[in-house]
Protein backbone atom coordinates (compact mmCIF):
# COMPACT_ATOMS: atom_id res chain seq x y z
CA UNK A 1 0.00 0.00 0.00
CA UNK A 2 2.97 2.29 0.60
CA UNK A 3 1.21 5.13 2.40
CA UNK A 4 4.52 7.10 2.74
CA UNK A 5 4.38 7.84 -1.02
CA UNK A 6 1.68 10.41 -0.25
CA UNK A 7 4.38 12.57 1.31
CA UNK A 8 7.62 11.53 -0.37
CA UNK A 9 6.66 11.10 -4.05
CA UNK A 10 8.64 14.19 -5.04
CA UNK A 11 11.98 12.77 -3.91
CA UNK A 12 11.95 10.11 -6.63
CA UNK A 13 12.32 12.76 -9.32
CA UNK A 14 15.81 13.54 -8.03
CA UNK A 15 16.70 10.02 -6.88
CA UNK A 16 15.00 7.37 -9.02
CA UNK A 17 16.21 4.45 -6.89
CA UNK A 18 13.01 2.42 -6.26
CA UNK A 19 14.51 -0.74 -4.81
CA UNK A 20 13.86 -4.35 -5.74
CA UNK A 21 10.15 -4.47 -4.89
CA UNK A 22 9.00 -1.64 -7.14
CA UNK A 23 11.49 -2.62 -9.84
CA UNK A 24 10.03 -6.12 -10.03
CA UNK A 25 6.53 -4.68 -9.98
CA UNK A 26 7.36 -2.43 -12.96
CA UNK A 27 8.44 -5.33 -15.16
CA UNK A 28 5.52 -7.58 -14.21
CA UNK A 29 3.13 -4.73 -14.96
CA UNK A 30 4.87 -3.96 -18.26
CA UNK A 31 4.50 -7.58 -19.34
CA UNK A 32 0.79 -7.58 -18.51
CA UNK A 33 0.18 -4.36 -20.41
CA UNK A 34 2.14 -5.56 -23.41
CA UNK A 35 0.11 -8.77 -23.61
CA UNK A 36 -3.17 -6.82 -23.44
CA UNK A 37 -2.03 -4.40 -26.13
CA UNK A 38 -1.02 -7.25 -28.40
CA UNK A 39 -4.26 -9.16 -27.88
CA UNK A 40 -6.54 -6.16 -28.49
CA UNK A 41 -4.38 -4.42 -31.08
CA UNK A 42 -4.03 -1.30 -28.93
CA UNK A 43 -2.56 1.91 -30.32
CA UNK A 44 -3.87 4.63 -27.95
CA UNK A 45 -3.77 4.48 -24.15
CA UNK A 46 -5.21 6.58 -21.33
CA UNK A 47 -3.77 6.18 -17.83
CA UNK A 48 -6.02 7.96 -15.35
CA UNK A 49 -5.25 8.71 -12.61
CA UNK A 50 -1.54 8.20 -13.28
CA UNK A 51 -0.43 8.65 -9.66
CA UNK A 52 -0.33 5.38 -7.80
CA UNK A 53 1.65 3.95 -4.92
CA UNK A 54 4.94 3.24 -6.64
CA UNK A 55 8.16 5.29 -6.51
CA UNK A 56 8.70 7.55 -9.51
CA UNK A 57 5.31 8.92 -10.58
CA UNK A 58 3.96 8.97 -14.11
CA UNK A 59 6.11 6.30 -15.75
CA UNK A 60 3.75 3.30 -15.62
CA UNK A 61 2.93 3.70 -19.32
CA UNK A 62 6.46 4.58 -20.45
CA UNK A 63 7.14 1.05 -21.66
CA UNK A 64 4.08 1.27 -23.92
CA UNK A 65 5.28 4.62 -25.26
CA UNK A 66 8.65 3.09 -26.16
CA UNK A 67 6.67 0.43 -28.01
CA UNK A 68 4.97 3.11 -30.11
CA UNK A 69 1.66 3.53 -28.30
CA UNK A 70 0.12 6.99 -28.05
CA UNK A 71 -0.04 7.80 -24.33
CA UNK A 72 -2.26 10.23 -22.43
CA UNK A 73 -1.88 10.73 -18.68
CA UNK A 74 -4.13 12.54 -16.21
CA UNK A 75 -3.06 13.84 -12.80
CA UNK A 76 -4.54 16.21 -10.23
CA UNK A 77 -1.32 17.76 -8.93
CA UNK A 78 0.15 20.57 -11.06
CA UNK A 79 3.62 20.33 -9.55
CA UNK A 80 3.76 16.60 -10.17
CA UNK A 81 2.59 17.14 -13.74
CA UNK A 82 5.52 19.44 -14.37
CA UNK A 83 7.98 16.89 -13.03
CA UNK A 84 6.41 14.03 -15.01
CA UNK A 85 6.55 16.09 -18.18
CA UNK A 86 10.24 16.83 -17.58
CA UNK A 87 10.98 13.13 -17.04
CA UNK A 88 9.32 12.13 -20.31
CA UNK A 89 11.09 14.90 -22.23
CA UNK A 90 14.42 13.67 -20.93
CA UNK A 91 13.56 10.26 -22.36
CA UNK A 92 12.52 11.93 -25.65
CA UNK A 93 9.15 10.21 -25.59
CA UNK A 94 5.90 11.81 -26.83
CA UNK A 95 3.22 12.33 -24.20
CA UNK A 96 -0.10 14.07 -23.70
CA UNK A 97 -0.33 15.09 -20.04
CA UNK A 98 -3.29 16.95 -18.58
CA UNK A 99 -4.44 18.31 -15.25
CA UNK A 100 -7.87 17.29 -14.02
CA UNK A 101 -8.77 18.05 -10.42
CA UNK A 102 -11.65 15.62 -9.90
CA UNK A 103 -11.06 13.10 -12.72
CA UNK A 104 -14.66 13.51 -13.82
CA UNK A 105 -15.95 14.46 -16.28
CA UNK A 106 -13.25 13.40 -18.72
CA UNK A 107 -12.89 15.97 -21.49
CA UNK A 108 -12.46 13.51 -24.33
CA UNK A 109 -14.76 12.38 -27.11
CA UNK A 110 -16.46 8.99 -26.99
CA UNK A 111 -14.12 6.07 -27.77
CA UNK A 112 -11.02 8.30 -27.79
CA UNK A 113 -8.77 5.52 -26.48
CA UNK A 114 -8.35 1.83 -27.25
CA UNK A 115 -7.22 1.04 -23.70
CA UNK A 116 -7.71 2.87 -20.41
CA UNK A 117 -6.13 1.76 -17.19
CA UNK A 118 -4.74 2.70 -13.79
CA UNK A 119 -2.62 1.16 -11.08
CA UNK A 120 -3.33 1.56 -7.36
CA UNK A 121 -5.01 4.89 -8.11
CA UNK A 122 -8.78 4.44 -7.82
CA UNK A 123 -8.82 5.57 -4.21
CA UNK A 124 -7.81 9.08 -5.30
CA UNK A 125 -11.07 9.43 -7.24
CA UNK A 126 -13.80 11.30 -5.35
CA UNK A 127 -16.75 9.86 -7.30
CA UNK A 128 -15.96 6.30 -8.38
CA UNK A 129 -19.31 5.77 -10.10
CA UNK A 130 -19.01 8.95 -12.14
CA UNK A 131 -15.37 8.30 -13.00
CA UNK A 132 -15.92 4.74 -14.23
CA UNK A 133 -18.92 5.85 -16.24
CA UNK A 134 -16.72 8.41 -17.97
CA UNK A 135 -13.84 5.96 -18.38
CA UNK A 136 -16.07 3.47 -20.17
CA UNK A 137 -17.44 6.25 -22.38
CA UNK A 138 -14.02 7.33 -23.66
CA UNK A 139 -12.66 3.79 -24.11
CA UNK A 140 -13.39 1.47 -27.02
CA UNK A 141 -11.59 -1.84 -26.47
CA UNK A 142 -10.42 -2.68 -22.96
CA UNK A 143 -10.08 -1.30 -19.43
CA UNK A 144 -7.55 -2.61 -16.91
CA UNK A 145 -8.01 -1.69 -13.25
CA UNK A 146 -5.33 -2.70 -10.74
CA UNK A 147 -5.91 -2.32 -7.02
CA UNK A 148 -3.97 -3.28 -3.89
CA UNK A 149 -4.73 -6.76 -2.59
CA UNK A 150 -6.74 -6.02 0.55
CA UNK A 151 -6.38 -9.65 1.69
CA UNK A 152 -2.61 -9.52 1.48
CA UNK A 153 -0.49 -9.68 4.61
CA UNK A 154 1.42 -6.62 3.46
CA UNK A 155 -1.73 -4.56 2.97
CA UNK A 156 -3.16 -5.54 6.33
CA UNK A 157 0.06 -4.71 8.18
CA UNK A 158 0.40 -1.34 6.45
CA UNK A 159 -3.24 -0.55 7.10
CA UNK A 160 -2.67 -1.09 10.81
CA UNK A 161 0.46 1.06 10.79
CA UNK A 162 -1.10 3.83 8.67
CA UNK A 163 -4.76 3.64 9.62
CA UNK A 164 -5.20 7.37 10.29
CA UNK A 165 -3.62 8.40 6.99
CA UNK A 166 -5.61 5.80 5.09
CA UNK A 167 -8.86 7.24 6.41
CA UNK A 168 -7.74 10.84 5.90
CA UNK A 169 -6.29 10.72 2.39
CA UNK A 170 -7.75 7.68 0.62
CA UNK A 171 -11.13 6.26 -0.31
CA UNK A 172 -10.64 2.59 0.51
CA UNK A 173 -14.19 1.80 -0.59
CA UNK A 174 -13.10 2.57 -4.17
CA UNK A 175 -10.83 -0.46 -4.32
CA UNK A 176 -13.43 -3.02 -3.23
CA UNK A 177 -13.58 -5.65 -6.03
CA UNK A 178 -17.34 -6.15 -5.72
CA UNK A 179 -17.94 -2.41 -6.08
CA UNK A 180 -15.67 -2.10 -9.11
CA UNK A 181 -17.29 -5.07 -10.86
CA UNK A 182 -20.79 -3.80 -10.11
CA UNK A 183 -20.07 -0.33 -11.48
CA UNK A 184 -18.46 -1.70 -14.63
CA UNK A 185 -21.37 -4.10 -15.24
CA UNK A 186 -23.81 -1.21 -14.84
CA UNK A 187 -21.85 0.61 -17.54
CA UNK A 188 -22.19 -2.33 -19.92
CA UNK A 189 -18.70 -3.77 -19.54
CA UNK A 190 -17.90 -7.44 -19.02
CA UNK A 191 -15.17 -8.83 -16.77
CA UNK A 192 -13.09 -11.25 -18.85
CA UNK A 193 -10.05 -11.72 -16.63
CA UNK A 194 -9.26 -11.23 -12.97
CA UNK A 195 -6.27 -12.44 -11.03
CA UNK A 196 -3.58 -11.57 -8.54
CA UNK A 197 -0.44 -9.89 -9.84
CA UNK A 198 2.87 -8.67 -8.42
CA UNK A 199 3.48 -11.70 -6.21
CA UNK A 200 7.24 -11.91 -5.58
CA UNK A 201 8.91 -14.07 -2.91
CA UNK A 202 8.92 -11.17 -0.43
CA UNK A 203 6.13 -9.41 1.51
CA UNK A 204 4.54 -6.12 0.50
CA UNK A 205 6.05 -3.86 3.15
CA UNK A 206 5.73 -0.65 1.11
CA UNK A 207 8.87 0.93 2.57
CA UNK A 208 12.64 0.37 2.73
CA UNK A 209 13.56 -2.77 4.65
CA UNK A 210 15.56 -0.81 7.21
CA UNK A 211 12.52 1.33 8.08
CA UNK A 212 10.22 -1.69 8.34
CA UNK A 213 12.58 -3.60 10.60
CA UNK A 214 13.21 -0.52 12.72
CA UNK A 215 9.50 -0.33 13.59
CA UNK A 216 9.71 -3.79 15.15
CA UNK A 217 13.16 -3.30 16.68
CA UNK A 218 14.78 -5.73 14.25
CA UNK A 219 17.33 -3.47 12.58
CA UNK A 220 20.07 -5.86 13.70
CA UNK A 221 18.87 -8.37 11.09
CA UNK A 222 20.17 -6.23 8.26
CA UNK A 223 23.52 -7.15 6.83
CA UNK A 224 25.78 -4.17 6.30
CA UNK A 225 26.63 -3.99 2.62
CA UNK A 226 26.94 -1.36 -0.06
CA UNK A 227 23.59 -0.22 -1.40
CA UNK A 228 23.18 -0.52 -5.16
CA UNK A 229 20.56 1.83 -6.67
CA UNK A 230 17.89 0.09 -8.72
CA UNK A 231 15.65 1.87 -11.21
CA UNK A 232 13.80 0.95 -14.39
CA UNK A 233 14.89 4.30 -15.81
CA UNK A 234 18.32 2.75 -16.42
CA UNK A 235 16.56 0.27 -18.69
CA UNK A 236 14.53 2.90 -20.49
CA UNK A 237 17.59 5.06 -21.18
CA UNK A 238 19.68 2.10 -22.34
CA UNK A 239 22.10 1.91 -19.42
CA UNK A 240 20.84 -1.46 -18.16
CA UNK A 241 19.47 -3.61 -21.01
CA UNK A 242 19.37 -6.67 -18.75
CA UNK A 243 17.03 -5.04 -16.23
CA UNK A 244 13.85 -6.96 -17.28
CA UNK A 245 15.68 -10.29 -17.30
CA UNK A 246 17.11 -9.65 -13.84
CA UNK A 247 13.67 -8.85 -12.46
CA UNK A 248 12.01 -11.84 -14.13
CA UNK A 249 14.49 -14.10 -12.35
CA UNK A 250 12.23 -13.60 -9.31
CA UNK A 251 9.08 -14.57 -11.23
CA UNK A 252 9.39 -18.25 -10.29
CA UNK A 253 7.36 -17.72 -7.12
CA UNK A 254 4.54 -15.84 -8.86
CA UNK A 255 4.43 -18.44 -11.61
CA UNK A 256 4.24 -21.48 -9.34
CA UNK A 257 2.37 -20.22 -6.27
CA UNK A 258 -1.22 -21.57 -6.01
CA UNK A 259 -4.02 -19.01 -6.14
CA UNK A 260 -4.92 -19.59 -2.50
CA UNK A 261 -1.43 -18.55 -1.45
CA UNK A 262 -1.52 -15.51 -3.74
CA UNK A 263 -4.75 -14.45 -2.06
CA UNK A 264 -2.75 -13.71 1.09
CA UNK A 265 0.62 -12.84 -0.44
CA UNK A 266 0.18 -11.03 -3.76
CA UNK A 267 0.55 -7.26 -3.66
CA UNK A 268 -2.13 -6.39 -6.23
CA UNK A 269 -5.28 -7.64 -7.91
CA UNK A 270 -6.27 -6.78 -11.49
CA UNK A 271 -9.57 -6.71 -13.39
CA UNK A 272 -9.77 -6.64 -17.18
CA UNK A 273 -13.01 -5.55 -18.84
CA UNK A 274 -14.33 -5.29 -22.39
CA UNK A 275 -17.60 -3.78 -23.69
CA UNK A 276 -20.43 -6.30 -23.66
CA UNK A 277 -22.04 -5.12 -26.91
CA UNK A 278 -18.99 -4.17 -28.96
CA UNK A 279 -17.15 -6.60 -31.16
CA UNK A 280 -13.38 -6.30 -30.63
CA UNK A 281 -11.50 -6.85 -33.85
Amino acid sequence: MAIPILKNWEKYFTNTDEGLGSSYERIILNNKLESICKHFNISSVLEAPCFGFTGLSGINSMGLAKDGKKITLLDNDKKRIGLIEKTWKEMKLPLTLEYLKEFSPLYFADNSFDLSWNFSALWFVNDLSGFLKELTRVTSRAILLCVPNRNGMGYISQKILGYKELKKYLKEENILPRKIKKEMKNNGWMLIDSNYIDCPPWPDIGMPKKNFLKIFGLSWLLKKKEHKPMTIMDYYNGKDPDFPENMISHFWFEKKAPKLLKTFWAHHHYFLFIPEKKEIK
